[in-house]
């Protein structure tokens, strides 16, 4: 009684990961940034994922630090996107040092291998543990518990590079300084959005 009550949880949490992990990673929220300037027509808001950068503009408010101006809601009817493989903000590579580029593509390609791993692990996972209910097969189940915990392991990795990719390799600076030269007060409010914060419990239940 007691080994099927353990086996009823344990599934339950590893599909709610496994259901956080999709929300996380097919949304564009992980990184929110806020651009506001007089010299703009309008507040621009943006949203950025693993490989893309949606934007839009509209009157959200003072609340500048609020990732309520984020939700599907209050969002404009639409909006604009583009790959954002190598940084979150616009930037033309011929600005930048080709060895730091370069860096950056390296960097980006483990990025890309280590969820991609991470998907296929939790898709194994999965796939044990719907074999292994009918049949009631403990080492099936094990085997799934196992990839699961890869697969958490995997999804950590991705998300401390996404934080040192942000902190380190993303030239917020650059940027603002950039945007600043055609308009003095202009300013930029990042903070980290609810896609980002989605991941990390995705991988407290894969790996419990």
């Amino acid at each position: 009684m007691k080994l099927s009550v353990g086996i009823f949880f344990g599934g339950f949490f590893a599909a709610l990961g496994v259901l956080l992990f999709l929300v996380a990673f097919g949304t564009d929220y992980w990184l929110l940034a806020t651009e506001r300037g007089r010299c703009s027509k309008a507040p621009e808001d943006a949203g950025v994922s693993f490989f893309w950068r949606c934007w839009f503009s509209g009157n959200v408010g003072e609340n500048n630090a609020s990732m309520w101006n984020f939700w599907y809601t209050n969002q404009s009817p639409s909006k604009n996107c583009t790959h954002a493989y190598l940084s979150p903000f616009p930037l033309i590579r011929d600005e930048h040092n080709s060895t730091s580029y370069d860096s950056a593509i390296i960097y980006r390609g483990f990025w890309t291998v280590l969820m991609l791993l991470g998907v296929l692990t939790i898709v194994m996972a999965s796939f044990f543990i719907i074999c292994a209910a009918p049949f009631a097969s403990h080492i099936l189940y094990k085997a799934g518990g196992g990839c699961f915990i890869i697969a958490g392991v995997l999804f950590s990795l991705v998300v401390v590079m996404y934080v040192i990719w942000v902190q380190a390799m993303a030239d917020l600076e650059n940027y603002t300084n950039v945007k600043k030269m055609g308009c003095p007060d202009f300013v930029v409010y990042v903070r980290y959005g609810w896609s980002f914060m989605l991941a990390p419990i995705g991988v407290f239940f894969a790996l419990l």
